[in-house]
């Protein structure tokens, strides 16, 4: 049985954690080094603590065990993440759907930052690029991602 709730602070590590692992197994097969260790640190844990605190960020509990995480700021949506091992099961789709629905029962379109390995989940959810943007990351390096946007129907 999948629960879709708020996250608690005891629970800011474990959320970090499914952030982490995610991005250290995923990202490096297409990002480069520096641009993995960037979005380590955006997602650090003190980030993660913070949301929670605001009420930012949800958690997709499954069987009792948390799988996944989604958050959003007013109509953007930010860090969903779904544990490797759980992908490919709609728990991304599940954690979407919830964003959206909060988002669009307040606003007329929601935007959010696409990673590159998530860039084609989004347009079948019916997003599509509004901009790319370039953010420079330190050391000579950027990295270049989309913003993505979805109509409320």
């Amino acid at each position: 049985m999948a629960v879709y709730r708020k996250a608690t602070i005891k629970e800011a590590q474990l959320v970090c954690d499914i952030v982490q692992d995610t991005k250290a197994q995923i990202y490096p097969h297409y990002y480069t080094q520096a641009v993995v260790d960037f979005f380590g640190r955006l997602h650090s844990i003190d980030n993660i603590k913070k949301d929670i605190l605001d009420g930012r960020i949800d958690v997709l509990e499954v069987d009792g065990k948390i799988v996944g995480t989604g958050s959003r700021t007013d109509n953007h949506i930010t860090r969903v993440y779904v544990l490797p091992e759980y992908e490919g099961q709609g728990f991304g789709s599940l954690i979407m759907d919830h964003l959206e629905e909060t988002i669009f029962d307040e606003y007329d379109y929601c935007d959010l930052d696409a990673s590159l390995p998530a860039t084609i989940f989004y347009e079948h959810r019916g997003y599509h690029t509004v901009e790319h943007r370039k953010h420079d990351i330190g050391d000579g390096e950027e990295m270049i991602y989309e913003i993505m946007r979805k109509e409320k129907i």
